[in-house]
């Protein structure tokens, strides 16, 4: 299945490549694309595009759940008659399993982009991220979700 789908890449590399994405230039793209992959067939490691893919969809589906289950939680805060008196913000410091630039951006982005979190900063020695919830009831509950959802998928999808 790998060799099928990166023959179609190549011959859509090839079709780019050349401005031409009719038929006969497509199937000429992928004749070459199959000779190529035949001939360095020994020298080449099977390629792992679907499951990193996967994890990929996996990660982008969990941001898709928690934006909205995060949007309605703030919409529900903001709604309320007497909102002040029901919101706990806080400032807390995330302990960081991620260890690349790459996961630990993105980390920062998906929290960032849920509505009710925020990334305030990474820490000298990239340990901890700082990240302000607008309304933090459990800190550990808070702490583990993070870990057990957008971090542990993050990781999973560059490694």
């Amino acid at each position: 299945m790998s060799v099928i789908m990166l023959t179609i890449v190549l011959a859509l590399g090839w079709a780019a490549a050349t401005g031409s994405f009719s038929a006969p230039n497509l199937l000429l793209g992928a004749l070459v694309s199959g000779a190529s992959l035949f001939v360095v067939r020994q020298f080449v490691s099977t390629p792992r595009l679907l499951p990193r893919t996967m994890r990929i969809v996996r990660l982008a589906r969990t941001f898709v759940v928690e934006l909205v289950l995060s949007a309605l939680r703030v919409a529900r805060l903001v709604i309320r008659p007497d909102v002040n008196a029901h919101i706990r913000p806080a400032i807390v410091a995330f302990p960081l399993s991620a260890k690349t630039d790459a996961e630990i951006t993105l980390l920062a982005n998906l929290i960032t982009l849920t509505p009710g979190t925020l990334s305030v900063d990474v820490s000298e020695d990239r340990r901890f991220l700082y990240i302000h919830a607008i309304d933090l009831a459990d800190r550990e509950a808070f702490l583990a979700e993070i870990a057990n959802g957008f971090e542990r998928q993050v990781m999973e999808a560059f490694r």
